[in-house]
């Protein structure tokens, strides 16, 4: 089908793990002059949400526009079902090409014979495969992903493929064993910065986009990027980039966890016991674990993740400079933002885990429309990635399935109504019963409540942005309390998908 000038195209741009403030718009630490230019042109939200702080439930909520609880991919090590439907398939019915280049994580890294899964060894390995497989893989006609975060033994794939077409036979080298004999590379990265994962994303998003420009197709196509999810790892130059003595260091506040639910006060201690919250089918529980750790190292830390996100902007910058090239950046939808975010001292803890701290469930966003999105603008109007692709669709005036839960945003993002939320949720079942937690988010206050327990938090984000001063059992925030959990109840119940209207009396 010929592309219509009618039609808009949908580029969409990840990160991965990736904190809201460490992006040069935000922070004068971090470099990031593509980003900041997207930014200039666009519009930022700074009160953009995830679903769900880990990869596997909000890439699914991404696709579906439902979620964890309703795609029932509700946590990593599980897998979005096939039978669920994706934004993919709607582009694709209304003519569309659809591709994703990068990470996926719709499905969990061990396959068994109940619950197979093609990110999983030994298939991901197999490149003869991966040769002849590009999709359709959960409504994407053209896929080429890769699995692995830095060095990881994950690697293969067409990512691996890639990298010997470019002549570097020797890629294994770059790489942790499968076996785990050898240890992995520490904050520098041997690879050539050619055969980095983040050139790829780009050369195969350019050349995607190249070829449905000379077709004159449109497209809805995702360039999904690993870093700066950890190991902290990047090659040379950029693991000089930043000097770790001049960088802002995240610190614990003195008794900030006295009010908390108690695994936030054992994390500070050297050798937490969490057997508690082990229980069947619940598998590895990240983040819980000791999270004492030294300050200058950490600096080191950080002075390497900024790196890793200044060097993912160079390649965003060559996929939007070939936009430009091609003469499709003005009828183009660029949307920037990331899976979750991370930890890197805040609150005394460390990359990630069922904690609902901004660092972790707020994420950095910003939407480009030329003509159409306000340029050079900042909102606070409430953002989550289940609205991503009802409004993906509603923009390209394709009907939006009723079975998706999330909102249409594109009245927010074209600067036409103030909000279309008053309130967001994140939920996170990373065990079955034991760490089973859900936030209600609104313009001021923030909720957490865990099944089957008694504590929980409730921040003032206006009075106390930084979160240490937990109101769940203060004797004058009683009632407030209780209205939040009636407005979480009410926000569960408004979010039920209705899969068909009644069409009849009975």
């Amino acid at each position: 089908m010929t592309a219509s000038p009618n039609r808009p195209n949908i580029l969409l741009i990840t990160s991965d793990q990736h904190h809201w403030n460490a992006i040069g718009y935000n922070n004068p630490e971090v470099h990031t002059p593509n980003l900041d230019r997207l930014a200039a042109e666009g519009t930022i939200f700074d009160r953009a949400y995830c679903p769900n702080p880990t990869c596997t439930p909000t890439r699914a909520s991404l696709i579906t526009g439902r979620y964890p609880s309703q795609h029932g991919a509700y946590s990593l090590g599980t897998k979005l079902p096939e039978s669920e439907h994706t934004v993919g398939e709607d582009f694709s019915a209304a003519g569309y090409r659809t591709a994703l280049v990068g990470k996926a994580h719709f499905q969990q890294l061990h396959g068994t014979e109940e619950y197979p899964s093609l990110e999983s060894y030994p298939i991901m390995q197999d490149l003869d495969f991966w040769r002849g497989f590009h999709g359709p893989f959960y409504g994407f006609d053209h896929v080429e992903l890769a699995r692995n975060h830095t060095d990881e033994a994950h690697v293969g794939q067409h990512y691996a493929l890639w990298m010997e077409e470019k002549g570097c036979d020797n890629w294994r080298d770059y790489f942790r064993s499968p076996t785990g004999n050898n240890d992995s590379q520490f904050r520098t990265w041997d690879i050539p910065e050619e055969y980095h994962y983040d050139a790829w994303i780009a050369d195969r998003t350019n050349a995607l986009m190249a070829d449905y420009a000379e077709s004159g197709e449109n497209f809805f196509l995702w360039a999904s990027f690993f870093d700066p999810h950890p190991q902290y790892l990047v090659p040379k130059p950029w693991d000089t980039m930043y000097d770790p003595e001049k960088l802002t260091v995240p610190e614990i506040t003195p008794e900030e966890h006295a009010k908390n639910p108690p695994h936030f006060r054992m994390m500070q201690e050297e050798h937490p016991d969490f057997s508690a919250w082990r229980e069947p089918d619940g598998n590895a529980m990240h983040g819980f674990h000791s999270h004492l750790h030294d300050r200058g190292e950490l600096a080191k830390n950080i002075a390497i993740y900024y790196a890793m996100i200044s060097l993912m902007d160079k390649y965003i910058g060559q996929i939007l400079d070939k936009l430009e090239e091609l003469g499709l950046a003005d009828n183009t939808l660029v949307v920037f933002t990331t899976d979750h975010g991370h930890f890197y001292g805040q609150h005394g803890l460390i990359a990630k885990g069922a904690f609902h701290y901004e660092d972790m469930v707020r994420i950095p966003m910003v939407a480009r429309f030329p003509g159409r999105i306000p340029a050079g603008e900042r909102s606070t109007a409430l953002q989550t990635l289940v609205d991503y692709a009802p409004t993906f669709l509603t923009v390209a005036e394709i009907d939006v399935p009723r079975t998706m839960t999330g909102l249409d945003q594109s009245p927010v993002w074209f600067g036409e109504e103030p909000a279309v939320r008053d309130h967001i949720v994140v939920e996170n079942r990373h065990q079955p019963t034991t760490l089973h937690l859900k936030t209600y988010v609104n313009e001021r206050y923030k909720l957490t409540v865990y099944y089957g327990r008694d504590y929980g938090e409730l921040f003032d984000l206006q009075e106390d942005p930084g979160e240490v001063n937990n109101l769940w059992d203060s004797p004058a925030h009683v009632m407030l309390k209780a209205q939040l959990v009636m407005a979480l109840l009410q926000a569960e119940m408004g979010k039920e998908p209705v899969w068909m209207p009644r069409v009849a009396v009975a």
